[in-house]
């Protein structure tokens, strides 16, 4: 059986789908190498900045690992504008939606709102709203957005900082991609991690 037997779904049947799940399996066991692809592409994305949009995401997941930060955190920042490419005028929901079954509750909903968090540092020079962040006053992750924005986002355009490969990153990611999606073990919702770890991050820089 090379394809589905149907041109129609409601006319497939028990053999065609268990013939899709298999291959669907196969192809979502890939992602992780696929989004590694197209973290790679955003170095011809928007331009103006004094580094590309691969640099900064490279910057600010080294920035992630070098403050102990966890795997989920790491590839969270690693991936927080991947969106920029495919959707540039929500691209934090973009990026929190690829990531949502993979990672963290906590990890998902800052990368979701980080748009609006970094609005903080730029909006009012553009007439808006630089407190757009308010509305989420009081939630559960609201202080871990305002550090993750503060600490590795906004701070992660310069050009003279050592970044990290691409290549460090791959194993996390391939690791995150290979999980059971929506595992309730590694969603861990209503759960809090820190985003540094002072003791972790003297062993990764030898500080």
């Amino acid at each position: 059986m090379a394809t589905v037997k149907f041109t129609a779904m409601k006319d497939g049947d028990k053999e065609d789908y268990e013939f899709l799940t298999a291959h669907e399996i196969d192809y979502a066991a890939k992602t992780g190498d696929r989004l590694l692809t197209a973290l790679v592409q955003l170095d011809q994305g928007l331009s103006g900045y004094k580094i590309t949009r691969l640099g900064h995401s490279l910057q600010a997941a080294t920035r992630a690992w070098r403050d102990g930060a966890d795997t989920d955190w790491i590839v969270s920042a690693l991936l927080h504008d991947i969106g920029d490419i495919y959707a540039p005028y929500n691209h934090d929901e973009y990026a929190a939606t690829i990531l949502k079954p993979f990672v963290r509750e906590q990890c998902t909903w800052v990368v979701e709102k980080h748009g609006d968090f970094q609005r903080l540092y730029y909006a009012h020079h553009l007439g808006g709203n630089r407190h757009a962040r308010d509305r989420f006053a009081g939630h559960l992750y609201f202080d871990d957005c305002d550090r993750f924005c503060e600490r590795w986002d906004q701070s992660s355009f310069d050009p003279d900082y050592d970044a990290l490969p691409i290549e460090f990153f791959r194993p996390l990611v391939l690791e995150v991609f290979a999980r059971k999606a929506y595992d309730p073990a590694v969603i861990r919702a209503g759960e809090r991690e820190p985003l540094t770890d002072p003791e972790t991050a003297k062993t990764r820089t030898g500080a």
